[in-house]
């Protein structure tokens, strides 16, 4: 599945942005899909994944500030994200993987497919 995430821009710190991850090549009803991210001169870490089940996991300091959901008729995942911080600029990369499973859905290495990030840059 070829995944391409778009959605990013300059926002003010307690702002909103939603982005988006449209699938192509198959449906990804049965995958997981995941949004990771990497600041500037950091490493790419793990935001939210929500399964096809609909189970969700986000990271620690995202919780309750962004939420993650899915489209399967459109083939579509979404990060809705909150009250953003300066903290949260970052590129935010959307991946999926069908083999994903709960001890490993924090791992990029879970991950097959990754779409080539978009940035977001929260301004304070």
């Amino acid at each position: 599945v070829q995944l391409q995430a778009f959605g990013g821009g300059l926002v003010e710190a307690g702002g909103s942005v939603r982005l988006s991850c449209a699938a192509s090549g198959r449906n990804f009803r049965a995958d997981t899909v995941a949004w990771f991210r990497q600041a500037p001169g950091k490493e790419r870490k793990f935001v939210a994944a929500i399964r096809y089940n609909g189970h969700v996991t986000y990271e620690e300091s995202v919780k309750g500030r962004f939420t993650i959901s899915r489209d399967n008729a459109k083939n579509m995942g979404y990060l809705q994200m909150n009250s953003l911080r300066p903290e949260d600029t970052a590129v935010y990369y959307c991946a999926a993987d069908s083999s994903v499973i709960l001890s490993n859905i924090r791992s990029q290495s879970a991950y097959a497919n990754w779409g080539q990030g978009t940035l977001v840059t929260v301004s304070s």
